[in-house]
């Protein structure tokens, strides 16, 4: 492999835009190293949020180019991002992913400090199959007492192998919703595994100890159900949960993944949503309750 490059390379503005980013590797013991695109830098006299970002694409398809836009919009809210590019089924099943993801965190939490400033705090994101690997990475990191999170950021994400819900039915996802079911069927080629936790986030039968939720899910969705039912299930556990639904035309979650979805109608209410729940890092603890918003027609104006 060729010589790895240094995580804390200055990072450069790419293809034009205003937002630097750069292509690095991640360590992972005796593994194979995991490429990675951080966006952002450490700011000066302060701390930044740091966020692992996980991209959709079904858990078969996808990289850091169709994770771009999500990722770009967390670190316009003022975070550092580091979005893995982790491995894909089928040649990769259940648990390759949240294994790389877990190894990732555990490294970013290690060198949070010269990431993202001495007092930056751990998040984990993602959108549609990456929502399923955040709240997987968030489950099994309370389980192995390690890294502590701050909170996840799970945006229309795909939690229930069933690919059975009312939101889905009523979409006529067509084709989409095929690549949805072929895309489980490759992530869980072992039938039992759905029932695992981790393989499927919907079906965790024990929920306390999740850290503080911002669940993003739009009318039009068709992940919508599956990720209404989560919030409501964290909730219920205790977790202090922050819920946008859009009711505005947002061609989730397959728009997430177009570079034109960063100039969408949506994507002004998306980012500010992140930002607030971001900010809310330092604030002091609270009793967990329930924390709800709605958004309706809106339209805007290598380390070791």
């Amino acid at each position: 492999m060729s010589t790895t490059p240094s995580l804390l390379a200055p990072l450069a503005p790419r293809l034009g835009g205003a937002l630097a980013w750069a292509d690095q590797w991640i360590p992972v013991g005796a593994g194979e190293p995991l490429k990675a695109r951080v966006y952002g830098s450490r700011p000066r006299g302060r701390s930044a949020p740091l966020v692992l970002h996980f991209h959709g694409g079904a858990f078969v398809a996808g990289g850091l180019d169709s994770g771009a836009t999500v990722a770009g919009l967390l670190a316009e809210a003022g975070a550092v991002v580091v979005s893995l590019d982790y491995p894909l089924a089928p040649a990769h099943p259940f648990p390759a992913a949240i294994e790389a993801g877990h190894a990732a965190l555990t490294w970013m939490h290690r060198h949070r400090s010269r990431l993202a400033g001495q007092s930056a705090t751990v998040w984990v994101a993602g959108e549609e199959a990456g929502g399923n690997l955040a709240a997987a990475v968030a489950l099994m990191a309370r389980d192995r007492r390690s890294p502590p999170l701050a909170g996840q950021i799970l945006m229309s994400p795909m939690l229930d192998p069933c690919v059975a819900t009312a939101s889905l039915r009523d979409a006529d996802a067509g084709p989409v919703g095929c690549l949805w079911a072929d895309g489980w069927h490759h992530y869980l080629p072992d039938a039992a595994d759905a029932d695992h936790p981790y393989a499927a986030p919907a079906s965790a039968m024990r929920l306390t100890g999740v850290p503080r939720t911002l669940l993003i899910t739009a009318q039009d969705d068709p992940l919508r159900d599956e990720a209404l039912a989560y919030a409501r299930r964290l909730r219920d556990a205790g977790v202090e949960v922050d819920e946008a639904f859009l009711d505005q035309p947002t061609g989730w979650p397959c728009a997430c993944k177009q570079p034109a979805g960063a100039k969408a109608a949506w994507a002004p209410v998306v980012r500010a949503q992140f930002q607030a729940f971001l900010q809310r890092a330092h604030a002091p603890a609270a009793v967990p309750v329930s924390a709800s918003s709605s958004i309706q027609n809106h339209r805007p104006g290598s380390l070791s």
